[in-house]
């Protein structure tokens, strides 16, 4: 099995983001891909019993899940920010939230807690309720069983070319650009 990069570049020209950042960020998600190929490739080559096959095999949830956050990321991107109100994922927030407003204010502030990592908004597939988590690691901190509804990239590479220290610009502009329509169709 190979892991297939796929091409983002209608990225590119995006409000809120440089093409260098873009660059940059999209760089650092062809190295998930080619690592986590490589190390499919290795763990082929190693005897299963061994110390490196085992190291090996825990780097590999490093890689994969570092190119499926980014992909996830990359695709609940490059909308209009435009949020529906009469869609599925609003009266998914509307009944465990309150409302839009109150997802948002709970998102935006799990994104500027102190520390890198991911804000993942997911939902439990065996309730349908949604919670917005703060993930450290892309290998680690995933509730078992739920479903990445919208993926906001916190990392250091995701914002400083762009804002700094100011992590908060960075996050509105993250907003104005999410695709909700590729979010409302991840909703189980």
């Amino acid at each position: 099995m190979k892991y297939e990069k796929k091409d983002f570049s209608r990225l590119m020209g995006m409000a809120g983001f440089s093409d260098k950042a873009l660059d940059i960020h999209f760089a650092l998600y062809e190295g998930y891909v080619k690592n986590t190929n490589k190390n499919m490739e290795l763990l082929r080559t190693l005897d299963k019993e061994s110390s490196e096959y085992a190291e090996v095999k825990r780097r590999l949830g490093w890689e994969l899940n570092g190119a499926v956050l980014h992909e996830l990321y990359f695709e609940n991107l490059g909308g209009d920010g435009r949020f529906d109100k009469g869609g599925m994922v609003c009266r998914a927030m509307d009944r465990i939230f309150g409302s839009f407003e109150e997802w948002k204010e709970d998102f935006v502030a799990t994104g500027k807690m102190r520390g890198i990592g991911w804000v993942v908004t997911y939902q439990d597939t065996q309730t349908g309720n949604l919670i917005n988590s703060w993930i450290n690691e892309h290998d680690a901190g995933h509730p078992a069983g739920f479903n990445p509804l919208l993926v906001m990239d916190v990392f250091e590479h995701a914002f400083v070319s762009d804002y700094g220290k100011d992590k908060g610009s960075y996050i509105d502009a993250f907003m104005k650009n999410i695709d909700w329509g590729a979010v409302e169709k991840r909703l189980k």
